[in-house]
């Protein structure tokens, strides 16, 4: 009886061992198979952030560097193409109106902190497409979609691969507030910018 109880006992043992041994198994299976699919979705989420990067840094750059932009707003409705200018330069932005330059009361800090206000609370989506270039210099097309307030923006980016700097932009704005439309076409110079007089 003693040797019946004693092999009983040893059965149990064996039988408990296995089965930690299955439920172990099918814990790391489980684990094999979760870890990837959660490295694939942080992965996803922080990609979307990350692929938008180097174009945040070249908005920042505009307006950080002594920059001297060049746009043509095409709106959807009337068709007209009016031309404009802005220069940052020495912490200010300046626009040309009416053919004369005038200093924005809106420095260079204001527009970072609008646009990382932007970053923060709208939705961006950006893809590299291709190498391309600007004027012989190298850069990388980018496709931006962002979405903020009542603003939708689509367009095309192209940023120098040497500087990282905004070398030209092309954009479809479609504001819902005021049901306006326009296409914004928009060069940029960043040698011997200073601040008009």
């Amino acid at each position: 009886m003693r040797g019946q109880t004693n092999l009983l006992k040893a059965q149990k043992r064996l039988f408990k061992k296995n089965m930690e041994k299955r439920m172990m198994r099918r814990h790391l299976c489980a684990l094999a198979v979760s870890v990837p699919l959660l490295t694939i979705c942080l992965t996803t989420s922080s990609h979307g952030a990350d692929s938008c990067q180097p174009v945040f840094d070249a908005l920042t750059k505009v307006v950080t560097t002594p920059s001297h932009s060049y746009t043509t707003n095409t709106s959807v409705s009337d068709g007209k193409a009016p031309e404009g200018e802005t220069i940052f330069a020495d912490g200010q932005k300046y626009i040309r109106a009416r053919g004369k330059w005038m200093r924005v009361p809106v420095t260079s800090q204001d527009v970072l902190e609008q646009e990382k206000e932007k970053e923060q609370h709208g939705k961006s989506t950006c893809q590299l497409l291709r190498s391309d270039s600007v004027n012989g210099e190298a850069a990388m097309l980018y496709s931006v979609h962002r979405e903020y307030d009542e603003v939708k923006e689509d367009g095309q980016m192209w940023i120098s691969r040497g500087t990282g700097l905004l070398l030209r932009a092309e954009e479809d704005l479609d504001n819902g507030a005021n049901n306006k439309k326009e296409h914004r076409s928009t060069r940029f110079e960043y040698g011997n910018v200073r601040a008009p007089r």
